[in-house]
């Protein structure tokens, strides 16, 4: 059963990402509410998937996927963004993040990137 990492500063978010990917069969093993919490996090949990906030306070997102990727170059992350982020989608992707969900989250969007990722 494949471990994720959930990063969003939002309790809510992460609440509900939590819920859609434990009744998928997934294993949530952390949660982190900046991206300098996701980075020491993903350091000692080594999980097989992060979901990762964009915006987020202290360290964004993107900061924390490179930094997950200076660390572990096979790290496997799916960046969370709002509507409207489309250059940070872009600059995720060329940072070596698998895929993107945009919020409001679809439960079968997710999953699917989710399965896409750790594929």
């Amino acid at each position: 059963m494949p471990s994720v990492l959930i990063a969003d500063d939002a309790a809510f978010m992460r609440m509900m990402i939590k819920s859609i990917l434990t009744e998928a069969g997934y294993e949530v093993v952390g949660e982190a509410e900046n991206g300098a919490v996701a980075v020491s996090k993903y350091r000692e949990l080594k999980p097989d998937l992060t979901t990762m906030d964009i915006t987020m306070p202290e360290m964004d997102g993107l900061a924390a996927l490179r930094e997950i990727r200076d660390q572990d170059p096979e790290a496997r992350v799916v960046m969370c963004s709002a509507m409207g982020q489309q250059s940070m989608v872009i600059e995720s992707i060329q940072a070596g993040a698998r895929d993107f969900i945009v919020k409001p989250f679809q439960p079968e969007r997710v999953l699917e990137a989710i399965q896409k990722a750790l594929a």
